[in-house]
């Protein structure tokens, strides 16, 4: 009976240890951690690692499209695109801004540069704020392509993910406005 005792307090103490241990760790100020038991939340709220500053909500509509009223700057991003993946194992980005700059990076080559026309900042505005480009699935639906590239679109809040293979209509016209053919997928 003893024996059965002990290993019963033996394993208790293994599965209570680590829980206390977790317990008792506290803030990095010294505050105690908060302890939220089955159904109930913490007190306090989360804070951010010191020098992240959290992002400010999304403002979206009732059809979940992205609600913006700011009127962006010249030299703010227009649209993000990263190319990752491939045979090489690449990746490479393409900023373009609202006043047609563009910088383009392939692996650690120093970054190269260029300039759209007015007519195809237009061109490309159009095809990011067209209703249909909307309503692109945020991730590719089909099955990935076998050392294919994935594509990840940043246009304000909004994040595509795109593989190599069909692309709906929308994110095809996105595609071709994008400066150089999009980001190179080179390594």
């Amino acid at each position: 009976m003893v024996r059965r005792r002990t290993r019963w307090t033996a394993s208790a103490v293994a599965v209570l240890v680590p829980l206390l241990a977790v317990a008792g760790c506290g803030d990095r100020d010294g505050a105690p951690a908060p302890v939220a038991t089955h159904g109930e939340s913490s007190t306090r709220p989360p804070t951010a690692p010191t020098g992240i500053v959290p992002a400010p909500p999304v403002p979206t509509g009732t059809d979940g499209t992205v609600k913006n009223d700011h009127e962006p700057g010249p030299r703010e991003v227009l649209v993000e695109v990263v190319v990752n993946g491939g045979l090489a194992g690449v990746r490479n980005q393409l900023i373009v801004h609202y006043d047609g700059g563009y910088t383009s990076r392939s692996g650690t080559e120093s970054p190269r540069g260029g300039r759209m026309t007015g007519a195809e900042v237009a061109e490309l505005r159009a095809a990011l704020e067209d209703p249909a480009y909307a309503k692109v699935p945020a991730r590719p639906s089909g099955p990935p392509v076998a050392d294919g590239f994935q594509y990840v679109f940043t246009h304000r809040y909004r994040v595509v993910v795109a593989g190599d293979g069909a692309r709906p209509p929308a994110l095809q016209r996105v595609f071709e406005a994008l400066p150089d053919g999009g980001p190179p997928t080179s390594p």
